[in-house]
């Protein structure tokens, strides 16, 4: 018995010693690499990865979302759902103010949700299901729906549903607003700084509504084109935090091995990143469906996984990613097949007609994707010219519909009706933005598909529906699954609690500290 006891003493010794030492730490700089520099920093018109990893840490959504996208509180401090599971009334922090001062109030949610409407193609789709939104007093928001939808509480991401502060907005031409370059947020930090080609600086915010956070003074997200650099940057002590897909793949083992150094691919699973390739399904040879199949068929996909991504990734089976709900591989498959793909692109009428193609332009492993694919592409036949652009190119091109076969990889939100049907359903084509249906698939049966499979109960009806869905999708090619992808954040092992969240480094800072 008095070994038990003196069992427990030395356990609640070592807990509290834990404890103490486990004690979030005040101040001090963080550097992080952020890779390619962002085409911009305001959320609710730009959403590439770069600009969700800054700018998550400016802006906030009504929600977070823990690693197994549980929702919890943010702006909202909590929410009820009625019985019929159409009426969602939220219930705002008070004394939370934007950069600026202002207060923040529930007339700037409801602002933001309509102009998000216009910018951001996500939230419109995420949307489509609300009846009318209504702000009964100024920390109040009530949502209600035309039919139950169950993936709702997962649609108020910060970067899916950013609040944005209306009295710097309203009236204005969105698109050209001076605040894009300056973002007015109501995070733990606030923008400061931005020498292009160089770093981005961010400072703590002094008035943030949770005592005692953010712990960090600044962030300095660092702009290092080459990735040689990037990894030096890391081993040199330049840089604090290499989030993922910040390094080449190549360098991922090596860099891990090093010491005082902490990896983990935790962090994305909100996310569950989806390469793929654009195909303009409007004009050209790619309207016709056989000659995307044969785009399947001719490209070395296992290749891709193994060689150029080292590993760090899944070959994809469709257009869902295997960590989300309703997820099939009871679909049809396109291996490796150069003879296959030469036979369809015979019988498609196929005449060497040229072939725009857009890479991806984040860095090395993208460019000898992009060469790898050109020349798959190329051996069953077919006329690639690769057209070179940075990114805000490419999203310019790709929005415009100015191309033929575009990379490209977006993430899942956690639900088919979230973060999939956007992508191939006819509403979602909408020129001038990029992370819609921009390939100009039409289906009505698909459009019926993901409509009634937002809505259906139970949960066994939505998996027969989006399983039905796939199967189709995956027949039709609408675009060219790549890979499922893997982006392990390696850090040093001093900083602490970063990686909090369903969507990791993207709002992490306001929990991270160092320790000193």
């Amino acid at each position: 018995m008095s070994k038990r006891v003196l069992l427990g003493i030395l356990l609640a010794c070592g807990l509290t010693t834990l404890a103490l030492a486990q004690e979030p730490k005040t101040g001090g700089v963080i550097n992080a690499v952020i890779q390619p520099e962002p085409p911009g920093l305001m959320l609710a018109m730009v959403q590439n990865g770069p600009v969700q990893m800054v700018s998550g840490n400016i802006f906030e959504g009504l929600l977070r979302y823990s690693p197994k996208l549980e929702p919890q509180p943010e702006l909202a401090e909590s929410w009820s759902v009625s019985e019929d599971a159409k009426t969602y009334t939220f219930k705002l922090r008070k004394g939370v103010t934007w950069h600026d001062g202002k207060p923040f109030t529930a007339a700037d949610v409801l602002f933001s949700i309509e102009m998000l409407k216009q910018t951001h193609a996500r939230a419109r789709n995420n949307l489509m299901q609300v009846d009318k939104v209504e702000a009964p007093d100024d920390y109040t928001v009530v949502f209600t729906l035309k039919q139950p939808f169950g993936p709702f509480l997962g649609i108020f991401e910060v970067g899916s549903m950013p609040m944005v502060p209306k009295h710097l907005y309203e009236g204005t031409d969105f698109k050209t607003n001076p605040y894009n370059n300056a973002p007015i947020g109501t995070g733990p930090f606030m923008f400061k700084e931005w020498q292009k080609g160089s770093f981005i600086r961010l400072v703590k915010n002094p008035h943030y509504y949770e005592k005692g956070k953010p712990y960090l003074d600044e962030i300095y997200w660092q702009v290092i084109p080459d990735a040689a650099a990037r990894s030096v940057a890391y081993e040199t002590g330049k840089v604090d935090v290499l989030p993922g897909g910040s390094v080449e793949n190549f360098d991922v083992p090596r860099l891990s091995k090093l010491k005082d150094t902490c990896v983990t691919g935790a962090g994305w699973e909100f996310f569950s990143p989806l390469a793929w390739l654009w195909l303009n399904n409007r004009q050209g040879p790619l309207a016709d469906k056989r000659v995307r199949q044969a785009v399947m068929y001719a490209i070395d996909r296992d290749f891709a996984k193994d060689v150029i991504w080292n590993g760090l990734g899944k070959v994809a089976t469709g257009p869902s990613a295997s960590t989300i709900k309703y997820y099939t591989d009871d679909v049809p498959k396109y291996p490796y097949d150069p003879a296959k793909a030469k036979a369809l692109l015979k019988e498609a009428g196929y005449k060497g007609e040229k072939i725009r193609m857009l890479p991806l332009a984040y860095g090395e492993t993208w460019q000898r994707w992009g060469e790898a694919v050109k020349q798959n592409l190329q051996d069953v036949g077919m006329n690639i010219e690769t057209i070179a652009t940075d990114v805000a190119g490419g999203n310019q091109k790709i929005g415009d519909w100015d191309y033929d076969i575009a990379f490209t990889y977006l993430y899942q939100y956690g639900d088919p009706a979230l973060g999939v049907g956007r992508n191939y359903v006819s509403s979602a084509i909408a020129k001038g933005q990029v992370f819609n249906n921009v390939e100009g698939y039409s289906n009505p049966e698909i459009d019926k598909l993901f409509a009634d499979g937002a809505v259906a109960t139970p949960d066994s009806k939505r998996k027969e529906i989006y399983e039905k869905a796939q199967k189709i999708l995956v027949e039709d090619v609408p675009v060219a699954w790549m890979l499922e992808l893997q982006f392990p954040t390696i850090t040093r092992c001093k900083v602490k609690n970063l990686i909090t969240t369903g969507i990791g480094v993207n709002d992490g800072f306001k929990d991270a500290w160092l320790d000193k």
